[in-house]
Formats: structure tokens, sequence, C-alpha cells
């Protein structure tokens, strides 16, 4: 089992950034792609964006396109999501999650983080 550590989360005002961080605990088939959801109190996870080692593949919800990047670091096995133009509506616990494809990952990822939490104010 994949352990994934989250960290980077905070309080920031509207139109801040911030910078997530997820660190794999080793590399496997599992965490070939690696990204994040989030939770917002009340509502359903949903997708933000995900990487997959292979072919740098990036996956974006519609959403975060222009405001969120997701990127890579092989060698520390740490993926990380700069949040840009941030807006009270991207509150939220954000969990790091892993999975061995970009599809599985979208269905039922297998590995999770506990989640940092993202609050930010208007």
């Amino acid at each position: 089992q994949v352990q994934l550590v989250e960290s980077g989360g905070g309080s920031v005002q509207a139109g801040g950034s911030l910078r997530l961080s997820c660190a794999a605990s080793r590399i496997t088939y599992n965490n070939n792609c690696m990204g994040w959801f989030r939770q917002a109190p009340g509502k359903e996870r949903e997708v933000v964006a995900a990487i997959c080692r292979g072919g740098g593949t990036t996956y974006y919800a519609d959403s975060m396109k222009g405001r969120f990047t997701i990127s890579r670091d092989r060698t520390k096995n740490t993926v990380y999501l700069q949040m840009d133009s941030l807006k009270p509506e991207d509150t939220g616990m954000y969990y790091c999650a892993a999975d061995n494809s970009l599809k599985g990952w979208l269905r039922s990822a297998t590995n999770w983080g506990q989640g940092t939490q993202v609050t930010v104010s208007s």
C-alpha cells in the first residue's frame, strides 16, 4: 500500500494562491496517476486534477482549467497543485489520490491521503 501525505493547505483571501503537495511513500505501478479531489461541506467529492507519469498526461476539471496547475517531481515522488486566483467556492478538503491509470483514478482511485484543508475567504 502506498502512503500519500498532503501538505500546503491553509487559509487565504479570494484572489490569492496556494500550493498543495502530495508525497508518495514509494513508486509503484499503483501510483502511476496521482492527483487531487476536493470536497466542500455538504457537497459531493469532485475531481480537481490528475497527472500520469508515463506520458505526462494531465487532466483538469473544467472549472479548474486556467487557474490550477498540476505538476510532478519524479525524483521526489511528489505531485503539486498550484492554485491561483482562488475563490471562496474553492474552499474544501483537498485529497490526494493515486491509481495505476487515469480511468481507474477517475472511477475509483486505489490510494488516498488524509486530506488538507483549503479555506478561501471573500
